[in-house]
């Protein structure tokens, strides 16, 4: 009965059709319950997911598992797109030929000098290419003023990024620091004024105070073109590192760091850093 379905793809177009066609069958009365019971708002979860995967196989480098997560968000895609289409709303074709249709508008530096002639859509650096991105971007969604255009980066995203993309909305329009050093004397004012919330007792001022630190840390990795996001998992693995080290060398001695004192714990942190120098 589904025998088609066994039979891999011999180009793009075959497999796409395969792919497409076990998503009906999985969705049909015949199918999967788990399947047939989705909707967009039940699988937001999985896209995230999904696409977290994929970039962290890009991370390790491990181009198998890269390319088993990129097929896991290929699902994503052709799940929404069948939902879609069940309910009349659009299609998988409508899909692919949509961002064609995009990448083609946005690109006229390419797809508009057909005579290889210079003209004023030529873009000549990445600069201009990310300007002129930007410009018909902002024109395709009718954003008249920079905060219609702040407010569609999506609140989902983390918000070390979507808080970078505010940012660099506001620098194109020229409101930002003149340079790093304000932006690190911003941290040392909203550093003092989490303290003074802290004193007072206000716990809402210090979620407020608090927010507006990471925001101004965010403001100075944009200006060093450090990616905040990367610099804090790194942060991050370094502190798991360390502390794999305080476990390994306590279980050495019998103990468990629960058992330890925070002295006891700072002096073998200590030695792990000096391990990794």
């Amino acid at each position: 009965m589904y025998e088609q379905l066994f039979i891999k793809g011999k180009n793009t177009g075959e497999a796409a059709q395969r792919l497409e066609e076990l998503i009906r069958v999985l969705r049909s009365p015949q199918g999967c319950p788990w399947d047939r019971e989705q909707t967009h708002e039940s699988l937001r979860r999985c896209m995230i997911e999904e696409a977290y995967e994929a970039v962290d196989a890009i991370e390790q480098e491990d181009m198998s598992h890269l390319e088993e997560e990129l097929g896991d968000v290929m699902l994503q895609v052709v799940m929404h797109a069948e939902i879609a289409s069940e309910r009349g709303d659009f299609d998988l074709t409508s899909v692919m030929n949509r961002v064609s249709d995009k990448m083609i508008h946005r690109h006229p530096h390419v797809f508009n000098d057909f005579d290889g002639k210079k003209s004023k859509n030529r873009a000549e650096t990445i600069d201009n290419v990310l300007e002129k991105w930007e410009n018909i971007k902002q024109k395709e969604h009718k954003e008249k003023t920079t905060t219609q255009s702040m407010n569609e980066i999506p609140k989902n995203l983390p918000a070390l990024i979507r808080s970078e993309k505010v940012q660099k909305k506001a620098a194109r329009v020229g409101f930002d620091w003149d340079d790093v050093e304000c932006a690190f004397q911003k941290i040392g004012e909203e550093t003092q004024e989490v303290l003074e919330a802290y004193r007072r007792g206000a716990k809402k001022e210090i979620l407020e105070e608090i927010g507006d630190l990471l925001f101004a840390v965010v403001n100075v990795a944009r200006f060093l073109e450090v990616d905040p996001e990367e610099a804090l998992n790194c942060t991050s693995d370094k502190f798991i590192r360390r502390f794999g080290y305080i476990e390994q060398r306590a279980g050495e001695a019998g103990t468990r760091p629960e058992d330890m004192t925070l002295e006891e714990m700072d002096k073998l942190w200590d030695e792990a850093k000096l391990t990794e120098e």
